[in-house]
């Protein structure tokens, strides 16, 4: 082949003109989207309209919440901005890089680099980076990720390549016809941008939730100053404060700030341990994964392959050992396969002695096997139990087993003669166990996720491998070359643990029927005969040495293809659910709380006992930062319960007691004439000490960690009553109002006891009730 490619003007001339392969990604945030993003919310324009009614009213005092407000709104910039910069960084490892002829030499460039005209090079596992037509060259495509089918079809010269595709096996020079926005794949992608990214179980939940009360503040915040200007006749001042401190309870602008804080961290964090996240979800996934599904190559082992041994067959005579090996040395130099397999045998064979073929078929693995006819016969390469006959394979069992048994990887060059393949020799490759496989497997084992192994290899080989490696059940395998339905998968799938022999549309299969059992299934792998099974799982993790296409289709990438990292991920997620479930339910007690009292309010008509400044110290010290301390904690404990279900359950008692001692201190105040101040303070404590109830009952048992926590947030709330006492609205209680105080408080703790009863008995007993209705 002689083609030069663009010259560099012309390809300077293309990037002036925007004809490159450059396509903006959604999931990229800009700096200035990360200020948008945080200043311009909902809540922050609830916030922004309160302050203005507060001061119109003159009510100066109560607006303690701004610069709270305005920190969680700092807070956040700076830690996403943090993560970015992180992130970003590590991003650039992951470009995916294309040779390319330019000025007639082959060059590098990142895909976004490309431009229209480019002459590219396109080899075993590689995504077309852009549509184009074959120059030279053959290959055998797959379009699953365009089409959703599974065939792998042969692409010759004058041949169309769609982005997109990947690469089963060949190579060849490919001209690019249509770049960036105007490709296939981009245009997939701009049609499908109104279909609404899916969210994880959490951050869903936390989003209806923040709805919901974004919802309902202001009917009842409109509710409450009516009820309190028009019916009680307090002055506009008065009723502005009723009713501003209501809505401020009900506002759970820390709970959303906490959990993008939060994930971010991790990101962060996983970014340092050269993990990347192509999708934030993909962690709270993994934290939540009951099956894992690995591939023997690149994840039980090293990548790096070697070869261990070449053993002639059966029947070959020592005189023939030198002819044959020079006949296989031209077979592996002829074929253009760029697997991991040739690439050891084209280091070890290095000759520029090729044959002269008439037709040549790359290692396919469906097939499992690569071929070539030539003019001195048909030559074979590939798995021994799908090239062989029975008896020829019984002829050679001893050879192939005694290696396979000590979880070593054989193939077999063969010669077809008279329409059967004859052995002429046998290589034997291995791959190193990895060196923490063991520990990695028994973690999994440890917190309840099976591992299930599924290769291409022969199932005898992998299940060697995998018991050496320590996964459990490793010795129940299966050839999957037996399996013909698919019905017979979702039966299989529950018997056995190791599967060999499997082609990329039966891991699909697998993972499908897996997820049909109702459990969270997560896949690794590193090869284009991964991809769609990948895709099917809920998070696909890729090795940062496997193919370019299995990155691309992957939500995780090991940047340094060490396993040992899924450990990090999967108690990065688990710390992740469990404290952002803890700190939720702190959030969720002032804002329910708040909800009874104000619903309680409006039909009650008596005027809302809480300023928003009281609030604010409640919100700041009992909640906020209990709710941000706890968040850093390490805590890898399952999460198996539903989000919203858990944070409400938690919540609820804490709140309800805490409206009902309020309730029944106001109604004792009346009696003893107590001033509103009095009053008011007193239901700022007890508000306090439902708080510290709830946070007790959601970290016990107490560590040191959790113990200063508790401290530091008693510590805060003890400096703003003392010394803070004017800015925040607590005044000097009382000798009588002291004492209801702490009668309710210690009724706090004994009720709560049986609120929680209740609470839990409706939570068994409700689900059994619906479904006898519904049968």
């Amino acid at each position: 082949m002689k083609y030069n490619g663009l010259t560099s003007d012309e390809v300077k001339e293309l990037m002036k003109q925007g004809k490159t392969n450059y396509v903006k990604r959604q999931s990229n945030q800009t700096y200035l989207s990360i200020f948008v993003k945080n200043i311009f919310t909902y809540f922050n324009f609830i916030f922004a309209l309160i302050s203005i009614l507060l001061i119109l009213a003159g009510a100066y005092r109560n607006l303690t919440f701004l610069p709270v407000v305005i920190a969680n709104i700092l807070i956040g910039i700076f830690q996403q901005i943090r993560s970015k910069i992180v992130l970003d960084k590590l991003s650039l490892l992951d470009k995916t890089e294309y040779y390319v002829l330019r000025d007639g030499k082959e060059v590098k460039v990142t895909m976004e680099e490309l431009v229209l005209g480019d002459l590219v090079k396109v080899s075993s596992g590689k995504q077309i980076p852009a549509d184009g037509i074959i120059i030279d060259g053959n290959v055998l495509v797959n379009e699953s990720l365009l089409t959703g089918e599974a065939d792998e079809i042969e692409k010759s010269v004058d041949d169309e390549l769609k982005s997109g595709s990947f690469i089963i096996s060949g190579e060849a020079y490919i001209k690019l016809i249509r770049v960036g926005v105007d490709s296939y794949s981009a245009k997939l992608m701009l049609q499908a941008k109104e279909i609404k990214e899916q969210q994880s179980e959490m951050v869903l939940s936390i989003n209806r939730i923040v709805k919901f009360f974004g919802i309902i503040i202001i009917p009842i915040g409109a509710l409450l100053f009516s009820q309190s200007y028009f019916i009680k006749h307090l002055s506009y001042s008065e009723s502005i404060v009723a009713a501003i401190g209501a809505v401020i309870g009900m506002i759970p602008e820390g709970m959303y700030l906490l959990t993008t804080i939060t994930l971010a961290l991790s990101a962060m964090r996983l970014a340092k341990k050269q993990v990347l996240l192509h999708d934030m979800r993909s962690v709270e996934t993994l934290a939540r994964v009951d099956v894992l599904c690995v591939d023997k190559t690149g994840t039980i082992t090293e990548s790096k392959m070697t070869i261990d041994d070449i053993v002639f067959a059966n029947g070959i005579d020592e005189c023939e050992f030198n002819d044959i090996e020079k006949v296989f040395s031209k077979y592996v130099n002829t074929i253009t396969d760029t697997n991991i397999t040739m690439k050891v045998l084209k280091e070890k064979y290095v000759s520029d002695d090729i044959f002269e073929y008439t037709l040549m078929k790359n290692f396919d693995s469906k097939t499992k096997y690569s071929m070539m006819e030539t003019s001195e016969g048909i030559y074979k390469f590939g798995a021994p139990d799908v090239l062989l006959d029975v008896d020829v394979y019984k002829h050679n069992e001893e050879v192939i087993n005694s290696y396979m048994n000590d979880g070593k990887r054989v193939l077999v060059f063969c010669r077809e003669v008279d329409g059967k393949n004859a052995p002429l020799l046998f290589t034997v490759l291995v791959n190193k166990i990895r060196k923490n496989a063991k520990e990695i497997f028994s973690y999994f084992e440890e917190q309840g996720v099976e591992v299930k192994v599924i290769s291409g290899d022969n199932p005898i080989t992998v299940s060697k491998v995998a018991i050496a490696a320590g996964i459990k059940n490793a010795e129940k395998y299966i050839d999957m070359n037996t399996i013909t339905l698919d019905s017979e998968i979702d039966e299989v799938v529950k018997k056995y643990t190791v599967f060999g022999r499997v082609k990329p549309e039966q891991k699909k299969q697998i993972i499908k029927s897996l997820k049909s059992l109702n459990l969270k299934v997560a896949m690794t792998g590193d090869g284009v005969n991964d991809i769609l099974a990948m895709k099917e799982a809920d998070c696909s993790i890729a090795m940062g040495t496997g193919s370019d296409a299995a990155r691309e289709a992957s939500k995780v990438v090991l940047m340094d293809s060490d396993f040992a990292h899924m450990k990090k991920i999967v108690s990065e997620g688990r710390r992740n659910i469990n404290n952002i479930t803890r700190s939720a339910t702190l959030f969720l007690y002032k804002n329910i709380f708040s909800i009874i009292l104000a619903l309680f309010s409006i039909v009650s008509f008596f005027v809302y006992p809480l300023s928003p400044s009281q609030v604010s110290l409640v919100s700041a010290f009992n909640i906020g930062l209990p709710a941000f301390l706890l968040a850093l904690e390490a805590n890898e404990k399952k999460q198996k319960k539903k989000f919203i279900r858990t944070t409400i359950l938690r919540a609820l008692p804490s709140a309800i007691t805490t409206f009902i001692a309020i309730i029944g201190l106001m109604k004792f105040a009346k009696l003893f004439d107590l001033p509103a101040n009095d009053i008011s303070t007193a239901c700022t404590y007890l508000m306090l000490v439902g708080g510290y109830i709830i946070l007790y009952r959601i970290i016990r048992p107490l560590n040191l960690y959790r113990s200063m926590v508790i401290l530091v947030s008693i510590v805060g709330v003890f400096i703003s009553v003392k010394y803070l006492h004017t800015l925040f609205d607590i005044t000097k209680v009382s000798i009588q109002s002291t004492g209801l105080c702490v009668l309710f408080a210690i009724a706090q703790a004994s009720v709560i006891r049986w609120i929680s009863l209740i609470v839990d008995k409706l939570d068994r007993n409700v689900p059994k009730i619906a479904d006898r209705l519904k049968n």
